[in-house]
């Protein structure tokens, strides 16, 4: 007995010694690829230089461990996105596949290993593969050991396809969260936005209705025509109709946002009003190849290449004989109470299968997987080239809004002081009241589009940060 437990052992050490000493396929070492070694609009008077690097040289930073919400210095925004974080729906059920995705990969790993079954039975009968003259009894219990020896490394590609996979699946979680981040962030600045036109609206309608009035006493003392009534009636009606339009854009952005927040609808404290939120700031963009580690749509990307290419080597690996050893430790008898006493039943044995003549379809199937290889290549490519591009539309976004959020400014300015002016010239019988009326216009135009383009930009901000692969605690 110990001498075949000494044999079992030796055999199981030299197959494991001898399986991971081979792998058929190409190991990973990164992939090469073409990036601008800055970003165009940083400086767009000087041209962009490209370089050729590997990803296997690139080193991840700490830019994904900051909380880059923090940037706009409001508690309340900062309170949302903890809530968003633990509670949106989304965001749970992108974690379960992760849950689901390392049950796999543990799953794969356990294939190197020996399986282990039990298997116990009771027969009787004249017929023990031939025919004998009296019933007797077939009693067994026995252990069955069965294990694939990965010779030609089928089983650890499949492993590093699985790894591959699962890291994808996680940097798959950690976009829908930098997303779920940025969305919270971009409604509840639309939020602000329609809070801040409806105040404007009801400002301008207050403001309207002193107007009708003045301009109804003037006509009913014969002062000016029912012309101007009118025309006071329509540009006070159009203030009226905005009140409702922009309270309802307010109350269904705030919905929306308690959906992101894994909410029922209800009310939302307001922070800092969109006035008071800052827009100097200041953010570290880095350099155009730290994308490729940052933004977990392209470490996904590579991944998903990594299986590829692990792919290639099962493929290739099928083709090649499969070894597995059996092994049987038991006791049987014809007898239940001597089911013990007559000694251990075993045998220890191994089989080989390999595909002989398929018609070439284990070729193709190579050549597939090669393919599909060459796919995941080209792919990881082209999402690099439009994550360049889109940072590059954020920074470009950024600089031209602030230049528009300046000339809002002085055009707000200059149209109030018109108003200002026109009415007083109209007051004094100067100037016609469609004057008047076009500077009214004019005036509560230039407000609209000042508190719409810096919601504008605050928004920017926030889709820079994703673009640039974002971050959270």
């Amino acid at each position: 007995m110990h001498i075949i437990r000494g044999k079992i052992y030796w055999i199981l050490l030299l197959s494991l010694l001898f399986c991971w000493g081979c792998k058929v396929g190409k190991n990973y070492r990164g992939t090469e690829i073409i990036v601008p070694e800055s970003f165009y609009m940083e400086n767009s008077d000087l041209p962009v230089d490209t370089l050729l690097l590997n990803t296997d040289t690139l080193e991840v930073d700490s830019l994904s461990a900051v909380r880059w919400w923090g940037i706009f210095e409001d508690p309340i925004l900062d309170s949302l996105i903890q809530q968003g974080l633990l509670n949106n729906q989304d965001l749970n059920i992108a974690l379960e596949s992760i849950i689901q995705a390392s049950y796999m990969l543990q799953i794969q790993r356990r294939e190197l290993l020996p399986k282990l079954d039990l298997q116990a039975g009771y027969a009787r009968g004249n017929y023990q593969g031939f025919r004998v003259p009296d019933p007797t009894n077939n009693i067994f219990l026995t252990g069955n050991l069965k294990w694939e020896l990965d010779f030609f490394g089928k089983l650890r590609r499949l492993n590093e396809a699985a790894m591959a996979s699962y890291i994808a699946t996680v940097e798959g979680t950690r976009a829908l969260k930098i997303s779920l981040v940025a969305g919270i962030a971009q409604t509840y600045f639309n939020m602000l936005e329609f809070k801040a036109l409806w105040d404007i609206s009801e400002k301008t309608l207050k403001s309207r209705d002193s107007v009708l009035y003045i301009v109804e006493r003037r006509f009913e003392e014969g002062i000016i025509p029912e012309l101007d009534v009118d025309q006071s009636q329509i540009q006070q009606a159009i203030a009226a109709s905005a009140v409702p339009f922009y309270k309802r854009q307010y109350y269904q952005s705030q919905n929306a946002l308690h959906v992101l927040l894994g909410d029922r609808p209800g009310n939302i404290e307001i922070g800092m009003e969109l006035k008071d939120q800052g827009i100097d700031i200041d953010i570290p963009i880095g350099l155009p190849s730290e994308l490729l580690f940052r933004r977990p749509d392209l470490v996904a990307a590579e991944q998903e290449l990594i299986a590829a290419n692990a792919l290639v080597g099962v493929a290739q690996a099928q083709r090649l004989p499969s070894i597995s050893l059996t092994g049987l430790l038991g006791v049987a008898s014809d007898d239940l109470s001597e089911l013990t006493g007559n000694g251990m039943a075993w045998n220890i044995g191994g089989g080989l299968l390999g595909p002989l003549f398929y018609w070439g379809q284990n070729v193709k199937r190579v050549k597939v997987e090669k393919s599909r290889r060459n796919q995941a290549l080209l792919n990881y490519q082209a999402s690099a080239i439009n994550a360049f591009r889109e940072v590059e539309d954020a920074l470009i976004q950024i600089e031209t809004l602030k230049d528009e959020l300046s000339a809002s400014e002085v055009r707000l300015r200059a149209a109030d002081h018109a108003e200002m002016l026109s009415f007083q010239r109209y007051d004094k019988g100067v100037t016609s009241y469609l004057e008047y009326l076009e500077q009214q216009r004019q005036a509560f135009d230039a407000a609209q589009i000042l508190i719409s383009t810096k919601s504008q930009l605050l928004s920017s901000y926030v889709n820079l940060y994703k673009v640039l692969g974002g971050g959270w605690d």
